[in-house]
């Protein structure tokens, strides 16, 4: 009797773990990441007034472990993971400026996961539940009560809605903004999300930031940007159809028709794989506009600090 409740026992262990490392699909999930271990994360403190917590777009492509192909991140893979890193000190160093700076690991889909829509929706849950996770330990642990930006680009960007699908008032309440970059804002997520108020302008508080950038509105890529209804110009914060200059020789202006972000001027060197298509400037959208958004992160801060002192 005992020897056979050991061996239900030893079965049911094994199932979980099965369950627990393989998709719903049979694909092979790596282990979930422990944010109480700070590798997991990367984190600059700098004793601001502020946090930045910003999700990665994605960074690896499928690759093979223990001769299965994997479709998602291994966060304790070291070569998955300077992958990740890249990103994660890129935008710190771009965005970052004077602001606390958090950025979590996650099992993030690979980039052929995209080749459809279907297919990188059924594989995305894995990373959305890690990164509510995370979400979860940074408010309990890392955040301390201080106002915060939210901030993701591309995969990281429906992370991050995603999130505020599920914040409750008394933490949207500290948010200074959310950066949306090289996404989707849909009429259904606006209806659905009611902590994604668009921005109007430079310096409100409390509002959703998106834009995609193209060359003109047929090279739109329509796994990140079909059903899109909330653009802004990232450079003079306008969303009408005034132009503004930025780099040395660009021109962007805000299509409300299409709400696109129309880059004029700019020489392509490279096209996205899977998903890029010519006149698209996805993989640029940190690149383009980081002076103006780092100094926006800044603005909006100091117009949420002042508002708040003054009730």
């Amino acid at each position: 009797m005992q020897q056979s409740t050991t061996l239900r026992l030893l079965l049911a262990c094994l199932m979980l773990f099965v369950l627990c490392t393989w998709g719903v699909a049979g694909d092979r999930v790596p282990t979930p990441p422990d944010y109480r271990d700070s590798t997991q994360w990367y984190i600059q403190r700098r004793g601001a007034a502020a946090d930045l917590f910003y999700i990665i777009s994605t960074e690896i492509g499928d690759y093979v472990a223990d001769g299965d192909t994997v479709h998602h991140a291994d966060t304790y893979d070291m070569q998955v993971r300077k992958k990740m890193l890249k990103e994660m000190r890129a935008v710190d160093s771009l965005f970052g400026g004077d602001c606390n700076y958090f950025s979590p690991y996650y099992r993030q889909v690979t980039m052929q996961s995209w080749a459809t829509e279907e297919m990188a929706m059924s594989r995305l849950p894995v990373g959305l539940g890690d990164i509510a996770r995370s979400w979860e330990y940074y408010l309990k642990h890392l955040n301390q009560g201080r106002p915060f930006i939210l901030a993701g680009f591309s995969q990281g960007a429906h992370a991050m809605t995603e999130l505020m699908r599920h914040m409750p008032d008394s933490v949207a309440s500290r948010m200074v903004a959310a950066y949306s970059i090289g996404y989707k804002i849909t009429q259904a997520m606006l209806d659905s999300i009611p902590h994604i108020k668009p921005a109007t302008g430079a310096t409100d508080v409390g509002v959703t930031i998106n834009y995609n950038s193209v060359r003109s509105a047929d090279c739109a890529i329509p796994i990140v940007s079909d059903g899109n209804v909330v653009n802004i110009n990232p450079v003079n914060w306008r969303t009408d159809t005034v132009r503004a200059r930025f780099g040395d020789s660009l021109t962007v202006w805000a299509d409300p028709v299409n709400h696109l972000c129309i880059v004029e001027g700019y020489t392509e060197k490279y096209i996205l794989p899977i998903i890029g298509r010519r006149g698209n400037y996805h993989q640029m959208e940190l690149k383009f506009y980081y002076p103006h958004i780092r100094r926006n992160i800044a603005d909006r801060v100091q117009a949420f600090l002042r508002q708040r002192e003054e009730q």
